[in-house]
Order: structure tokens, then sequence, then C-alpha cells
């Protein structure tokens, strides 16, 4: 699994396309938003979205970043005019598009927006679900807003087990819904059918912070969200034409495009993102969930400024994909000596595959390391695997015997061994 980040746009997009079979007529949801991205036609959008020129507006940037109006980067007030109109808009995105700013260190355009309607209320709820391995939570506020860490003692917390099914959930929520919540019924209603989207729809994170309701309106004013990116063949059209953009002032590398691209095109995932090419630990991690398990680990050992990349592939790619997905690794890893070490380590991990055949994709692996050996070795690379899974003892040992035979250091572990416990013997070659 892969958690990716997505626009508020397409959040509140995918929410209205499949409002009707998770909320029928109990609630509604009048879905007025419009993308503004650099090749956006003004006069076409302004056609198409008569309301834009009819309604009072507010826009925001949607790149996601949060805390947009702590940073001054919402406009839904004009000092003198009071209302926003669609002109305002244009001007307000020309002017922001045309400078540079800083966003938690980091620096760039902005690029896209996010134009809806301006809603005016007075009560802002907030509601949040996040996927856990156990269990999801769900935190509901009546309190809501841009305050809601500072209030986070009026939050509630809901646990669901992740066995539960649809109808436990649902009496789980109404009965840990908060006593002395305004509209209590409404909300556990509202709140049971978006956990029921949630799960069906394979997010993995979803925040509605503030949330007005009106009767039986609903206005969702701003949106967080994550999915997971492996569930495409599976609600893809549920989906639509979901984006994947990288985050605030930073640009896709070619090596991580080509990945995307090898991906798109692939019924395996493959996920790569470089986090520092100076890094002396590159990971080749089979699995989301165990690639998070080792950039983790490796952080909690004091090394997170040695992680190099962060990404993974499983589905049971191919061979020659999973060869071109080890070769751009190696390709990076061994393109400068460590500045900092005697060797630069490459641990190749996963948990226990269900299905993907060990065995095949280390030939991948092997194909790749070949190719490569004296550029690993002229950076002093030393390998170290653990693996499970269906053919894992065989693949090991034939992944073993031929990176010895190339002179390079190689370590193998089976699924007896923890991940972490083999972290950490790799870690330890840069106290040597």
């Amino acid at each position: 699994m892969a958690r990716r980040a997505i626009r508020e746009f397409d959040a509140k997009r995918i929410l209205s396309n499949n409002w009707h079979d998770y909320f029928g007529e109990s609630f509604i949801y009048d879905f007025r938003s419009v993308k503004i991205a650099p090749k956006t036609d003004f006069g076409k959008m302004e056609k198409s979205c008569g309301w834009l020129k009819e309604m009072p507006l507010v826009v925001k940037p949607d790149m996601l970043f949060g805390k947009r109006g702590v940073l001054g980067l919402v406009l839904y007030k004009k000092e003198k005019s009071g209302d926003v109109s669609w002109e305002d808009v244009k001007e307000w995105i020309a002017e922001k598009r045309s400078k540079s700013i800083e966003i938690k260190g980091h620096s760039g355009h902005l690029t896209h927006f996010i134009v809806e309607p301006f809603v005016p209320h007075e009560e802002e709820y907030f509601i949040a679900i996040t996927m856990g391995y156990d269990a999801d939570t769900i935190y509901i506020s009546s309190h809501g807003g841009i305050d809601i860490e500072d209030n986070w003692d009026l939050v509630s917390e809901i646990f669901i087990p992740a066995t539960a099914i649809s109808d436990e959930a649902e009496k789980i929520i109404y009965e840990n819904m908060p006593r002395d919540m305004k509209n209590r019924a409404k909300f556990g209603d509202f709140t049971t059918r978006l956990y029921r989207f949630f799960r069906d729809l394979h997010f993995t994170y979803l925040e509605i912070n503030p949330l007005a309701m009106s009767g039986s309106a609903v206005f969702p004013l701003d949106c967080v969200a994550k999915i997971d990116d492996t569930a495409q063949f599976l609600v893809g059209k549920k989906w639509g034409d979901v984006e994947f953009p990288v985050g605030f002032g930073r640009e896709l590398t070619d090596e991580e495009i080509k990945i995307k691209k090898m991906d798109e095109n692939s019924g395996a995932s493959l996920k790569l993102t470089i986090l520092n090419p100076d890094g002396d630990v590159w990971t080749m991690v089979a699995g989301g969930g165990a690639s998070v398990v080792y950039a983790d680990t490796i952080a909690d050992f004091g090394y997170s400024q040695e992680i190099a990349n962060y990404g993974e592939y499983s589905g049971n790619p191919t061979r020659s994909e999973t060869a071109e997905y080890a070769s751009t690794i190696l390709d990076l890893m061994t393109r400068e000596k460590s500045k900092r070490h005697k060797s630069k380590i490459l641990i190749i991990g996963g948990a226990i595959a269900n299905f993907t055949d060990i065995s095949k994709t280390f030939d991948g692996i092997i194909d790749a390391i070949q190719n490569y050996s004296d550029k690993l070795k002229s950076v002093n690379t030393k390998i170290f695997v653990r693996r499970g899974g269906p053919n894992y003892k065989e693949g090991l040992a034939k992944l073993k015997a031929a990176v010895e035979s190339l002179g390079i250091p190689i370590q193998v572990f089976g699924s007896e061994h923890p991940m972490t416990s083999t972290i950490k013997t790799a870690l330890s070659q840069f106290e040597d």
C-alpha cells in the first residue's frame, strides 16, 4: 500500500461523484468547485461554470500544504468591497503566481488553486478519519476551524476495529458520539455514512475542517485527503481522473518520472521518491507498509539524514520491471562515493509476501546488480537483504551466491529475522 496525498479539489470531486451511493437524500452536497492550473483557460471556465460570475467566492492554493489561512493565502473578503468576485479571484491568482514564496523551508511558486462559493456560517464542525493497522480512528468535534489544534481537548476519538463490518462500525460510532455534541443525531448519521465512503473508496486519511451544516445541506469548506493508490484497479472508476502531485516547492526528478510512468503502465506498484541523493542508506523495499517500517526504523536509529530514497515495489512485478526499478536506484547510489563513511549501504527488504514470487523478483535484482557491479564496488557498497514469502529461501540463496561471485559483501536474512534487526545490522557498518 502507498498512501498518496491528493488535491482538495479531487477529494471533494470524489466525494460529490459518489454522494448518492453513500448519503442518498439524507444530506445534500451542492458541489461547486473548480481547479485552476497553469494552463487553465479562464474564459472557457467561466462559460462552463456560470456560478463563478454570480456568487461571492473564496480562493486558496491547492498544493498539499495546510495553514493556508494562517499564511494569508485564502481570499474570501476584501477590505473595501467585501465579497470576492471572479475578477478579484483572477487578479489575486495572477499576483500570487508571480511571486516565489517559502513554506516550511521550501521555496517555490503557487501553481494550483481551488475556487468555490463563499458560504457564510456560524458553527464549524471537525471530522477526520485515519486508517490504522488494527483499527481506524475517527476524530470529531463541534468546535472546528483553524484553531482545532489549540482546542484538541474538545476532540473526541472513536476507534473502529479493522475487522468490524459495516453494521458493527455504525453501532460503535453512535454509541461513542459525544453526548454534549450539537446536532448529535444528525452528525452521527453523517459520520457513519462518511466512514463507509472512507472504507469503500480506500482512503487512508480524510479530514474535513471546517464542516458547516444548514438543515440537510452539508458544506465541506476545507478538505485534506490521502488514498491507497494500489487500490486503483478496485475503485479507480469511482475515483475518476485523480492526480498525485508532489509536495510544494519540489519538482519530480527524471528518475522519479521514469518510475511513475512505469507504475502507470504496470499491474504492479512501483514507487520512488528521492529524499537525499547524497545519502548513504539506499533501500529497495517490497510493500508500502514495509517501506514505512524501514524508513521509520532507520530514522529511529539516528540516521534519518542518511536516508537517500523512499518507495516500494510490490504486486508481483515482472523480472524486467524489477530489474529496471533496481537499476534506477543503483544508478543513483553509485554516482559518487560517500563523503562521510567508508561504505554505502543498500537494504533490500520487505515483510512476508502473500503472492509475490520472491525468487522471480530477485532474478530482476540480480540482473541489475550484475550490470552495476563495478560501480557498486567503486563506492564500496554493502548489501543487506531480509525477505519472506513464496520461494524466498530459493531467492535468498540465489541472490547471495550471485552477489558474492561479484565480490560484493552481502548478508541475507529470512522471515525469521526481524526487519528492525536487519536494519540495525546494516547501520552498524557505519561504526566500523
